[in-house]
């Protein structure tokens, strides 16, 4: 089924980046296929498979070869996360794209609540609460997100919460260099754009282990902000003045 088959068909893709999730992957897909039911819009999905070195991709491909409205696709090489993302939202052709993680910390469900706010913004992000992670984890989260507010002012306390849905064009214009999926709140709102944030459920994981530890987040992360900062700078965002080629005034080029 081809791109023009999906956007026909249903209004959200939901793109799942996986990476060695062969334990959480039977959960998970029990988890998606029962959302299609409960779905406040036509809902398909789209596992985007960033280089596993274990038995995902092959659980992949039998998944969604027996069950309607599921689809893959596989990297040739690791892109890491971001890349994964960027993989996903530029093969979706559906008004909306949806983003969750293959752990299932979040719930497929939830994405109603961010569903019911879509007339009121172009990224629509769930902010996990009551989370269920390790003290460490917390902390750490909580200094991250609180550096990175103080130099994006983007106002949002949980960027990192992997459930969302963005509207597709927006998704596929932003540009996601390496760690840029943690400043799509601040990517949106520097081009323009409606940024809403909806509380969501969060829970413990329950198979399989974290890809980030403190390490990689603290470094990655520092190198990431600084990577925004820079792009922030230099961004250029030009606004149409008079003109004859019938183009309205006021209108800002991204």
């Amino acid at each position: 089924m081809n791109n023009l088959d999906l956007k026909e068909q249903y209004d959200l893709t939901v793109v799942i980046p996986v990476f060695n999730e062969e334990e959480s992957l039977e959960r998970l897909c029990a988890a998606l296929l029962d959302y299609q039911g409960k779905s406040l819009v036509k809902v398909c999905y789209l596992f985007v498979n960033d280089g596993s070195s274990d038995n995902s991709l092959n659980l992949i491909k039998d998944f969604c070869s027996n069950h309607e409205g599921f689809y893959y696709l596989s990297l040739q090489a690791r892109c890491g996360l971001t890349g994964a993302l960027k993989a996903g939202f530029h093969s979706s052709s559906t008004t909306w794209t949806g983003y969750i993680d293959a752990d299932l910390q979040t719930f497929p469900e939830d994405f109603n609540l961010l569903l019911e706010k879509k007339d009121q913004g172009d990224l629509i992000c769930g902010i996990r609460a009551k989370r269920q992670d390790t003290w460490s984890k917390k902390i750490q989260s909580k200094l991250a997100n609180k550096i990175r507010n103080a130099i994006t002012h983007d106002g949002f306390t949980d960027t990192n919460c992997p459930l969302k849905i963005i509207k597709t064009d927006l998704a596929q214009a932003l540009p996601l260099f390496s760690g840029m999926h943690r400043f799509l709140p601040a990517l949106t709102l520097l081009y323009g754009r409606k940024v809403v944030a909806i509380p969501v459920r969060h829970q413990e994981r329950k198979q399989g282990t974290s890809k980030f530890n403190f390490f990689n987040r603290a470094f990655s992360g520092a190198f990431d902000l600084i990577a925004f900062i820079w792009m922030r700078k230099r961004y250029i965002r030009p606004t149409i003045g008079q003109n004859n080629l019938n183009l309205p005034q006021s209108h800002h080029i991204d």
